[in-house]
């Protein structure tokens, strides 16, 4: 069971509704909503209590593209999480492809090696129980319906993922909307990595599916912007099983962290050519996803650019 649950990203969109789906469940004692924004989760905070009508949010301030942020949040902590969902991430910022101190570009920052040292750290201080979900993407495995490319790696060895992470694999030629799946699948090998060494602990990715509703799009280029998010996200995508509501796209959070039905070491996200409905293992559509070997060679990867 889990009484306490930490989400990041949790002002807005996915996170917010995922906090608000399980504050409705009463077995939900504590709900840490970690932001980066003092002030938007202010907000958030007091709008999940009037909606809700419960009093169990408290605040955490992190920015998992700053990994010293998180360490410091997790080192003045003093509770224990059961249940990690880490949301937080996106396209990048207006500079994608730009180096954080720690050397991995920001794209990789904000989705993934903030989310690594999160673990990390609270693995380290004896403050995780129960499970860790990663929200990775169908981006992960490719979406040939919006010209996602499926992640076209050489060798996937941890110097070909070191490459992926620091940007240097793609040159002149960094486009985030492509690079944002390439960094979900090293994410999503990672959690199966972490699977196998921490045995006691549930590790699993999950898509959300393509959730009206969200900011992940909003540091797109203005025509792409215009395009799948006002456009498509509202009246095309819909129709074509490519996109869903912001409820639906939370629900299978809640549900990722509370069902036994989802194994430790997978990915989870949709069927073969849709972005809703039904959520499968990832690993029947692409057999990489499941090869314990690239998991470990993005596991090592990641953690080259921790100090």
């Amino acid at each position: 069971m889990n009484k306490t649950i930490m989400i990041t990203g949790a002002n807005s969109g996915i996170g917010k509704e995922t906090a608000r789906q399980l504050a409705l469940l009463q077995e939900t004692e504590k709900i840490y909503l970690a932001c980066r924004s003092i002030v938007k989760a202010e907000v958030a905070k007091k709008e999940l209590i009037e909606s809700t009508g419960r009093d169990i949010f408290e605040i955490i301030i992190m920015d998992v593209s700053q990994p010293e942020t998180v360490r410091k949040a997790i080192q003045e902590f003093n509770g224990t999480v059961d249940a990690l969902i880490e949301n937080a991430g996106g396209t990048g910022g207006k500079t994608p492809e730009r180096l954080t101190k720690d050397g991995v570009t920001e794209l990789t920052a904000s989705n993934l090696l903030g989310h690594v040292v999160l673990v990390d750290e609270l693995l380290k201080a004896n403050k995780l129980n129960n499970v860790v979900l990663f929200a990775s993407s169908e981006a992960a495995r490719g979406i040939k319906k919006m010209g996602m490319l499926r992640p076209n790696l050489e060798t996937s060895s941890t110097e070909e993922f070191i490459s992926v992470f620091n940007g240097s694999k793609f040159g002149n030629n960094f486009d985030a909307f492509q690079i944002y799946g390439w960094i979900k699948y090293g994410g999503s090998l990672w959690i199966s990595s972490m699977a196998r060494k921490h045995p006691n602990i549930k590790f699993l990715s999950m898509s959300p599916g393509a959730t009206r509703g969200t900011g992940g799009m909003d540091d797109l280029s203005f025509i792409k912007r215009i395009f799948l998010k006002h456009i498509g996200m509202k009246f095309i995508m819909p129709m074509l099983g490519l996109s869903h509501s912001l409820e639906s796209g939370a629900q299978r959070f809640v549900e990722g962290i509370n069902n036994p039905f989802y194994k430790s070491g997978k990915f989870y996200a949709s069927k073969k050519n849709v972005l809703t409905g039904k959520m499968i293992d990832q690993g029947t559509i692409w057999s990489d996803l499941d090869n314990s070997k690239f998991q470990e060679n993005a596991d090592n990867a990641i953690h080259s650019f921790i100090a």
